[in-house]
């Protein structure tokens, strides 16, 4: 049997965290990090994987001498990886630069043919997915491609007759994300996927699964058979930044946006980000390992978010939670505080050495109120006055019981001068 954070080669797989000085260890560290749906660390064993491959190990994959077959093999070994988290066949695993080119290589790549045929094709997706796929579904509307958002309940979930309400004898393609990214809830798509097909089996279905994989169980030979393309992004999983993967079902057929050499299959050319998929593959190894052999994880995991949750509707008045409470990930709270600027929240918590977020990272700039909130029925001012908390595998306990101390402070001395 393995040690407890330890994989089958001896490595360990998370940083050892103290147990009984918890305290002291987190006074050296200062910053409490409550960001991780905006990017988790890199783990160690992560690092250690890819760094050869930065030096000794830097052929060209699709060199036919000895240092090329040498990183063609290590990319098929992260290739292998990554199919065994997602439960398929390694063919069926397309390497890209993270979740957004997987969730435009998805919606453009399948549609592109009924464009360029001239042929009515019919999209559906949802107000509440990640602007990867919004834009791309915009783009493709500007285009002829007919699209239809579907609306949220006040929960963030979206209903199941509304979708059977959508489909059309022209829809070819859905795609609804697994896991939101601002509120954690997760919407039911092997049911939506199973409807898809029974209306008409043509109909191809993708989710965007960037906050869902290595948190959630991701079946695609069992509770996703019925889904066609998945998106997963490394750093959100404990890779680095820059590299990602689209599952693309067996025998789906699939333009790409991009030209050049012949690299996988023929779906996504150019010279492979070798360090950066050894990563991602040595990333999905320990998400397995978390799946499988550490369940306990998902409960602990949830315990610390609950316990922070509860904590803050505790000790502010006038605080709510965003969306369902039941189906999310284990690791994303969203709240709102009544009376308060998030972003003036979020720059106080920060010089307080803690790290949150009001929305999605890619929109941190913007000035506009969460599009996913608004979506779910809360005005522009509840919207802004909402708090994204998200917790990665490291968080620590003491970290919890110091965010607690904080963040109502924080909040009484913003409501205080408002």
């Amino acid at each position: 049997m393995t040690q407890p954070h330890r994989g089958m080669s001896g490595v360990r797989l998370f940083p050892q965290r103290p147990h009984h000085h918890d305290t002291l260890y987190n006074q050296k560290m200062q910053r409490i990090y409550l960001d991780a749906n905006a990017t988790t660390p890199v783990l160690p064993a992560v690092v250690e994987a890819m760094l050869p491959y930065f030096t000794e190990s830097s052929g060209n994959p699709s060199s036919a001498h000895l240092s090329g077959q040498r990183t063609r093999a290590a990319v098929e070994r992260a290739r292998t990886a990554v199919a065994a988290l997602l439960h398929c066949t390694a063919k069926e695993v397309v390497f890209s630069s993270g979740g957004t080119e997987s969730d435009n290589l998805a919606l453009t790549g399948v549609l592109q043919t009924y464009l360029d045929n001239h042929e009515p094709a019919h999209l559906i997706t949802t107000q509440i997915e990640h602007h990867a796929v919004l834009y791309a579904a915009e783009a493709l509307e500007k285009r002829g491609i007919r699209v239809t958002y579907l609306a949220p309940n006040c929960e963030g979930l979206i209903e199941t007759a509304a979708l059977e309400a959508a489909l059309t004898p022209e829809t070819k393609l859905i795609s609804v994300m697994l896991a939101n990214n601002e509120t954690g809830v997760i919407q039911p798509i092997g049911k939506i996927a199973r409807i898809a097909k029974a209306f008409n089996p043509a109909i191809l279905v993708h989710t965007d699964a960037v906050q869902a994989a290595g948190k959630l169980s991701l079946d695609m030979d069992g509770e996703f058979k019925n889904v066609d393309l998945l998106s997963l992004s490394g750093h959100k999983m404990y890779a680095p930044q820059g590299t990602g993967a689209l599952f693309v079902r067996s025998g789906v057929q699939l333009m790409p946006l991009q030209y050049g050499g012949p690299q996988e299959r023929q779906r996504r050319a150019g010279t492979e980000n070798v360090p950066g998929i050894v990563a991602l593959g040595r990333a999905s190894e320990l998400a397995a390992y978390w799946l499988n052999a550490n369940a306990s994880s998902f409960s602990h995991l949830a315990s610390l978010r609950d316990r922070l949750e509860q904590g803050l509707l505790a000790a502010i008045p006038g605080s709510h939670i965003n969306g369902n409470t039941t189906y999310r990930a284990p690791n994303t709270t969203n709240i709102r505080f009544a009376g308060i600027d998030a972003e003036s929240l979020l720059i106080a918590l920060d010089m307080q050495g803690i790290a949150a977020s009001f929305g999605a990272a890619c929109q941190s700039g913007a000035t506009e109120p969460s599009h996913v909130l608004l979506a779910m029925g809360l005005t522009p001012t509840e919207a802004r006055s909402s708090l994204r908390l998200s917790l990665s595998r490291l968080t620590t306990p003491y970290e919890i019981d110091r965010a607690l101390q904080i963040i109502p402070a924080a909040v009484a001395r913003l409501r205080s001068v408002a």
